[in-house]
């Protein structure tokens, strides 16, 4: 009989075992609040570094912490502001912070004072250990073929190229922005070809605004997977999913499928609405993959959806189902 008892007890400690070992890791959302369009590098000196949208659209700040719950109270430091003769004072949108070629590249738009969505790409650079302390250069113009509002910018690498994506107006101003992409010359510089990935076209991509922006990637299972976000900033904001083989031609439209329904939206049960502008990082047990987006808690705009300050920076587990494609949860309520 003890030897049942001692046999049920350890099979019962292991069972508990298990299933604290497949816990998915728990966030404290909002994770940082009033920062929207929200991107996290974590690098190799452990720090995951969070930069955002500040709602004055006035300046670039940065933040750092060893997990992503200790970045809501972590130090903000600012790195970048305009002055009173530069030709970026205004709608300062969606900046990014990468490490390419051993140097930091912070991505980002901007448009002049006078003419506020007169919206171009710039980046800065540095070099160091640490991008709070670093010395930033001063914005370069991120060009691309035609001049026209361009916002968004992020970057991949795979099979030892460098990718720039971006959202942009196009030539025959049919819609507000599209994605574009290429492949970069330099960490600040494309080259050409270009290639369109996606247009809105989709009834849940066009309310309010005939938009496609905000494209962030993640490889996993053979496949490069892209998301991207779509519709008028408000409750309507939505999130898409394309994706192409590992092995295809990247330059090739052919290469890139997209799904024809949103992928994350807004969940008013769960107080989630207008859920987009996302990046992805990994969990602290260093293999988890997490969701980083921004929404608010609420429907009613204070203001319109620019002026209104409260899109917040929220995490998730991502989950992965049997065909190796990202499950986002839109039932969950993280």
């Amino acid at each position: 009989m003890a030897l049942k008892v001692s046999m049920a007890l350890l099979l019962c400690l292991a069972s508990l075992q298990a299933l604290l070992c497949s816990a998915e890791p728990a966030y404290e959302n909002p994770i940082v609040e009033q920062r929207a369009d929200p991107w996290i590098h974590r690098h190799s000196d452990g720090y995951y570094y969070f930069i955002g949208s500040v709602p004055e659209f006035n300046r670039l700040v940065l933040r750092r912490a060893k997990t992503l719950n200790e970045l809501s109270a972590a130090q903000e430091v600012t790195l970048w502001q305009p002055d009173r003769d530069s030709i970026i004072g205004a709608n300062i949108w969606a900046p990014e912070l990468h490490y390419l070629d051993g140097q930091w590249v912070i991505y980002f738009a901007g448009g002049p004072v006078d003419t506020p969505f007169k919206i171009r790409m710039y980046a800065l650079t540095a070099r160091g250990d640490n991008p709070l302390s670093a010395k930033w250069s001063e914005p370069v113009r991120m060009h691309t073929p035609w001049d026209d509002f361009s916002l968004d910018a992020t970057s991949f690498e795979h099979k030892g190229k460098r990718y720039l994506v971006w959202a942009q107006k196009d030539r025959e101003k049919k819609y507000n922005s599209a994605l574009y992409k290429a492949e970069l010359d330099t960490p600040v510089s494309i080259k050409e070809p270009v290639m369109k990935l996606t247009e809105p076209s989709l009834d849940w991509e066009v309310i309010g605004y005939k938009v496609n922006e905000g494209a962030a990637v993640i490889k996993k299972h053979g496949r490069i997977f892209m998301t991207y976000s779509a519709s008028a900033t408000d409750h309507n904001y939505a999130m898409g999913l394309l994706w192409a083989d590992a092995e295809s031609d990247l330059m090739d439209p052919a290469s890139w499928h997209k799904s024809p329904e949103p992928v994350f939206y807004t969940n008013a049960e769960h107080q989630r609405f207008g859920p987009g502008h996302n990046s992805f990082t990994v969990a602290e047990d260093g293999k988890t993959d997490v969701l980083i987006y921004h929404a608010r808690d609420y429907q009613q705009l204070q203001g319109s959806p620019l002026t209104d300050p409260n899109r917040h920076a929220r995490a998730r587990a991502l989950q992965w189902d049997e065909r190796g494609f990202p499950v986002f949860g839109q039932e969950r309520g993280d």
